[in-house]
């Protein structure tokens, strides 16, 4: 084990803020993506019936429409992320992006109990998670990497504006 620890020591591994660094270019590529996929009609359409279940988002689709809504997700992710991508230069940018993609995840796990047919009856319903359900759960993940990068965005651009 003491062998494989210092072969791990040794690999980069432990390098000054490389899990900061990755968290944010995996947030800044989950949004590039989520933020293209939304150009498209299916895409949207198929997050439809979720959407509509969100307490926080449900507005959306008789307010916007699918096509408006698509628009207003697909605008909102980039922006997000691009704020998270030039939060690597600029701390108080970052900390924008990281507020966006906080608010993001929120009102996507804010659906998780309100999923149609998200319990799996087959498996006794609540906690059973069926697959569309089971979906927004990943959001749980990137929501505590927001809040992450959110503590660190502040505590880096409070450094810089406080003299050493």
């Amino acid at each position: 084990m003491n062998t494989l620890l210092s072969l791990l020591a040794r690999s980069g591994l432990l390098k000054k803020d490389l899990d900061y660094h990755l968290l944010r270019a995996a947030m800044v590529v989950i949004f590039a993506w989520f933020g293209y996929d939304k150009w498209f009609e299916s895409e949207i359409t198929a997050l439809a019936p979720l959407i509509s279940q969100g307490p926080l988002i449900s507005w959306t689709i008789p307010v916007l429409g699918i096509h408006g809504t698509a628009i207003l997700l697909g605008s909102a992710e980039w922006t997000f992320g691009s704020l998270l991508l030039l939060g690597f230069w600029n701390k108080k940018l970052g900390v924008l992006g990281a507020l966006g993609s906080i608010a993001t995840f929120v009102s996507t796990l804010t659906i998780l109990p309100f999923v149609p047919d998200g319990w799996d009856a087959g498996a006794g319903g609540f906690p059973a998670m069926a697959m569309n359900a089971a979906f927004l759960l990943k959001d749980l993940v990137l929501l505590v990497v927001s809040v992450y990068l959110l503590r660190q965005d502040v505590l880096r651009a409070l450094a810089v504006r406080q003299p050493a």
